[in-house]
């Protein structure tokens, strides 16, 4: 455990010493706060719902790019050397990536609570669904971030990575949108395998173990795919 937070302490400094976490941080309220405020005003709804059901988009572009240098970088420059000559297992340096990018995450998110304090303030807010669509996209987000972070330990190139990621995580979010393409005795098997389906099921306001594991387990194979990969470069 000291040695993830040693990665992870290491990984905080270089998103808030550099740009990365503002921008992201900024660009990511922009566009939610876009979709809240024109359920707002221009639909007149004291809801955070417009919001909350665009934000699983809004992840599937931006956490590839907050991902793509997290591997990819330290093999270009050559400090993954470094680090894997300190104490520590690959594994420990892929988990303290992923609590460091998941932090910037809700960080982030934490932040779209001021549209859940004025919606509340102005109208009457559906408290269940609204902290179960949160816990939502933070179950979402940690299994984008792992996926991002194996397609990140696969190259030294971070356009590479964002593309992989990317592509990645949009074919699970688009899986319960082309049901109606699919053999039949598939249809159960894609929709439960869409990460959207799950979240939108959160959203509801219960909050379903099935769809609990679901994201956890997705989350805990890509990491350790993640750390495979980065063990590769030993074989």
């Amino acid at each position: 455990m000291k040695n993830v937070l040693t990665i992870y302490f290491k990984e905080m400094k270089s998103y808030f010493n550099s740009p990365v976490a503002y921008i992201f941080i900024t660009v990511f309220l922009l566009f939610t706060g876009w979709f809240f405020s024109s359920n707002f005003f221009l639909q007149g709804q004291a809801s955070v719902w417009g919001a909350l059901t665009v934000i699983p988009l809004i992840l599937v572009f931006f956490i590839p790019a907050i991902t793509m240098r997290s591997v990819a970088e330290e093999k270009k420059s050559g400090t993954i050397e470094l680090l894997v000559t300190m104490p520590t297992r690959d594994m420990e340096i892929i988990l303290g990536k992923f609590f460091a990018a998941l932090t910037l995450l809700v960080i982030a998110l934490l932040f779209t609570l001021t549209y859940v304090i004025t919606a509340s303030s102005l109208g009457n807010l559906d408290t269940g669904p609204t902290f179960c669509g949160y816990i939502g996209l933070v179950l979402m987000g940690s299994t984008y971030l792992a996926v991002g972070l194996f397609a990140s330990s696969l190259t030294e190139n971070q356009i590479i990575a964002y593309i992989i990621g990317w592509a990645i995580v949009f074919v699970f979010f688009m899986l319960d949108k082309v049901l109606m393409f699919a053999p039949g005795p598939l249809v159960s098997s894609l929709e439960y395998l869409s990460t959207e389906y799950h979240f939108n099921s959160l959203a509801r306001g219960v909050i379903d173990t099935r769809d609990v594991i679901y994201y956890l387990s997705m989350t805990t194979f890509a990491l350790i795919l993640a750390g495979r990969a980065l063990e590769s470069r030993k074989w």
